[in-house]
């Protein structure tokens, strides 16, 4: 394939996974304001398909370096967890 046709091809995946984000977070709304158990359940349903297309999508282009990935070290992740669990705290106590 040439650069161009590939271009086009990233850019069209780039355009389905933002639409499969955008659509999980709506149907995340609808589930939490479904006004029956049946209806929450059909939501929940197509809500969990539409998160392993989402996923499906972010694993295709991550393959192809479409979708860069920054690892980071551990003792960052972990300074992030200890500044999230403070601000947990934080507002547990009304600060």
């Amino acid at each position: 394939m040439n650069n161009g046709l590939d271009m086009q091809i990233k850019n069209c995946f780039a355009c389905l996974l933002e639409m499969e984000k955008n659509m999980s977070n709506n149907y995340s709304i609808a589930m939490n304001e479904a006004s029956s158990d049946d209806l929450y359940e059909d939501f929940f349903d197509m809500f969990t398909n539409i998160k392993d297309m989402a996923r499906d999508i972010y694993y295709f282009m991550s393959e192809r370096g479409w979708y860069p990935t920054e690892f980071v070290k551990e003792e960052k992740v972990s300074q992030t967890l200890d500044e999230l669990s403070t601000k947990l705290e934080q507002l547990e106590k009304g600060e």
